[in-house]
């Protein structure tokens, strides 16, 4: 470089950037616009599905990624990432094999949309679609940050830990609207976090523009009012001014342990994706001044402006560029798509079992007192054992605390639940693995996920099933899915506990709904059904120590009854998920029940045979998904009849599912129809008279089953 022109670059206000860093982010930023312009070649020639761009966004993302370390920090991106992925070690070739699905594709072999970025030796959790619940999860993983350096112990377990770390997340202006992105603001602060907001703000979110999504027009100035929240504005087209607004925040949150937020105003040339032209809503004059603020067209003119190149340069480089753009991406299309028999792969975890023998403890010696114990006393037991053997195991949720206020502990009794289920548990373990939340149900799930990929193993609970709704995106599209879209490089074993059910008077509407086929019908999630209060212990370790997210339903009828209390069965006892229990033995029909209808279920047997001389089979199914459907074969095929008795709903419910699969694989052994016994199709009324008229009732059961057994 002359000397005039290194005189030039030293007067400007670079902001300690070097020629050698500002050439090098222009080559990343032009390679990350030639593999969106190559894909949207590829996909007009029908070579590729899909395609949503990183234009406009390429100097913000280049610059976040200088000041931050690959594997060393945590980066929950959004699919205008393209630059930023590529500056913390993707290539191109990644991104052009999630493009053609092949099955080498990296990120998520073939699941996944392009531009839905994953990397764990980079520390860039697997991606998803539903815009701003990566920020809840974001928000948790900066939560393990401090717990994995405060909680003894913990550190030494966790394969990924750098004290001076900072999770970044990344969103454009229009996710902020949603509610997961001020419940994570608000837990960010209060809890203080290390964790950077990077808002790539474009003005727009698809057709809706910035003013009509954010009040006022400005999200930082909405956030402003957050305590102890550091926010920094930049034009996200310009190199410079993106790195140094980048720069002061990340600096401050690494050096402060404190949250930051960088307002990056940014411009999108390009149409929202290849699913809409943004000319049906744009103006030519408004797309004509978005496109004079093209970062592209300002990096490549500040690099002529100082001297570092020359125009004939930018142009050699640029077609270097497109060459290995194009190289990658003919490599891509050469790559075999996946093979379709791995369609069922990573469901679950393909090493840690739980429907195998390693967690099959049932007949074991019980290693405990011989005192009964209700199901609160035993679910209680169980994570107090499993808390002292995993210093990983985290509880939180709404309530489950004994006193928030650490100094109230000496002078009360403590909370523990709405239900006593988690008392003693933060006075014994401490208030950095037992505390409360806000009332938010997708915070809780959301931070739970992000703290399961940093590998602590969060047991969370939601207080009442029947508001448990708010929180259906991150367990549907986020927990359920998270090790299957990344093809098995993350997982997310999260154990939700949520009270369920009726049966107890006053609890109407919003306190009585059962509701768990909704679950079942999520690949990816474990559901689980105890009836007794030994096998909601045994369940419970099962669903702690095994690697897979598990919705752990526990009915509130059955927390304190008498009939279905048992011993403590000791510090590892455990029942693999899967394995329905026969309750009673008989000959003439076979009953499928689970939770609260198992009594119901019993006592109508008892009464079939004491006064019909009917000898009817109890299954309890325990688990829901996985279903032990080999026992009830067995069952039916002895007894030739099948009732199926469930709490929910009758129509679209559990036993219309039972009662296909039996009518399917077991129709040449059947004496009779296959009938069910449910809720009536409404919801739970307060007045008690007519719960009961709602809720199936023993005598439902009994009626039913003579009726079957005289066909």
């Amino acid at each position: 470089m002359a000397t005039q022109e290194r005189e030039l670059l030293e007067s400007r206000e670079l902001a300690g950037l070097t020629a050698e860093q500002l050439l090098r982010f222009y080559r990343t930023m032009l390679t990350s616009r030639r593999i969106d312009d190559r894909e949207i070649g590829l996909k007009r020639q029908n070579r590729t599905f899909f395609q949503i761009s990183g234009a406009g966004h390429e100097a913000i993302g280049v610059a976040v990624a200088e000041h931050c370390r690959p594997g060393h920090d945590w980066f929950f991106l959004y699919y205008r990432d393209r630059a930023m992925a590529l500056s913390l070690g993707q290539t191109p070739l990644d991104h052009f094999l999630q493009a053609v699905g092949a099955a080498a594709d990296g990120a998520s072999g073939g699941r996944q949309m392009p531009s839905h970025w994953g990397n764990p030796k980079l520390n860039i959790p697997t991606s998803s679609s539903p815009t701003g619940t990566q920020f809840l999860q974001a928000v948790g993983a900066a939560e393990a940050s401090l717990k994995i350096a405060r909680v003894q112990g913990l550190a030494d377990r966790i394969a990924r830990f750098e004290e001076d770390e900072v999770v970044i997340v990344t969103s454009g202006d229009g996710a902020t609207s949603e509610g997961e992105f001020w419940e994570s603001m608000n837990a960010a602060c209060t809890l203080g976090l290390p964790i950077v907001y990077v808002i790539e703000d474009n003005g727009y979110a698809i057709s809706v523009p910035v003013e009509v999504q954010t009040a006022g027009g400005s999200i930082s100035n909405l956030v402003s009012g957050f305590p102890g929240l550091h926010i920094v504005g930049c034009d996200g087209t310009d190199l410079v001014d993106s790195y140094r607004a980048v720069g002061e925040a990340v600096g401050y949150t690494r050096r402060r342990r404190r949250p930051s937020l960088v307002h990056a105003h940014c411009t999108r040339p390009y149409s929202h994706s290849m699913s809409e032209d943004e000319s049906d809503y744009r103006t030519e004059e408004e797309r004509s001044a978005q496109r004079e603020r093209d970062p592209l067209t300002r990096a490549h003119a500040l690099l002529v402006d100082l001297g570092i190149a020359t125009p004939e340069e930018l142009d050699a480089l640029a077609a270097e560029v497109e060459a290995e753009v194009v190289a990658a991406s003919d490599v891509a299309l050469a790559s075999p798509q996946p093979d379709p028999s791995t369609a069922m792969l990573h469901l679950f975890s393909e090493d840690v079992d739980p429907t195998s023998a390693s967690y099959d403890t049932e007949e074991a010696p019980h290693a405990g007192s011989d005192k009964l114990l209700t199901m609160v006393d035993l679910i209680n037991s169980c994570l107090k054992t499993e808390m002292a053997r995993n210093p990983r195991i985290v509880v939180f949720g709404q309530d489950v605390a004994d006193a928030s206020r650490q100094a109230a502990l000496d002078e009360v009794k403590g909370k523990g639940g709405v239900f006593k289920v988690t008392y003693g548990l933060q006075r014994q373990f401490g208030s950095d693995r037992v505390y409360n939340s806000p009332i938010t149900e997708a915070g809780i799930v959301g931070r739970a996920i992000g703290m399961a990929v940093r590998g602590l193993k969060p047991v969370v609970e939601i207080q009442f099933f029947d508001y448990i709704w708010p929180a259906m995106l991150q367990i549907r599209d986020e927990l359920a899915t998270y090790r299957y879209r990344s093809n098995g490089a993350f997982s997310a074993p999260v154990v939700i506990r949520v009270a369920y059910g009726g049966y107890l008077k006053g609890g109407a509407i919003y306190h009585s709904q059962t509701g768990e086929t909704l679950f079942a019908h999520c690949p990816g999630l474990h559901v689980v059904m105890p009836a007794t209060a030994t096998d909601a212990n045994g369940l419970l370790r099962t669903a702690i120590r095994c690697d897979d997210p598990v919705i752990f339903l526990e009915h509130k009828h059955l927390y304190r009854q008498v009939y279905n209390k048992g011993r403590d069965p000791g510090p590892d006892f455990m029942i693999p998920f899967g394995k329905a229990a026969l309750r009673r033995e008989g000959s003439d029909v076979t009953i499928v029940t689970c939770g609260a209808l198992v009594k119901r279920s019993l006592d109508a047997a008892r009464i079939a045979e004491e006064e019909h001389g009917i000898s009817a089979e109890v299954l309890d199914l325990r688990t829901i998904r996985p279903l032990d459907m080999e026992r009830i074969a067995e069952s039916v095929k002895k007894t030739g009849k099948a009732l199926i008795v469930h709490e929910d709903s009758l129509s679209w419910g559990l036993g219309a599912e039972i009662s296909a699969r039996i009518a399917d694989e077991l129709f040449e052994w059947l004496d009779g129809p296959v009938r069910r016994v449910a809720s009536l199709d409404t919801w739970v009324a307060y007045a008690p008279v007519v719960e009961d008229a709602t809720l199936p009732q023993t005598e439902d059961v009994l009626e039913a089953l003579v009726e079957l057994a005289e066909y």
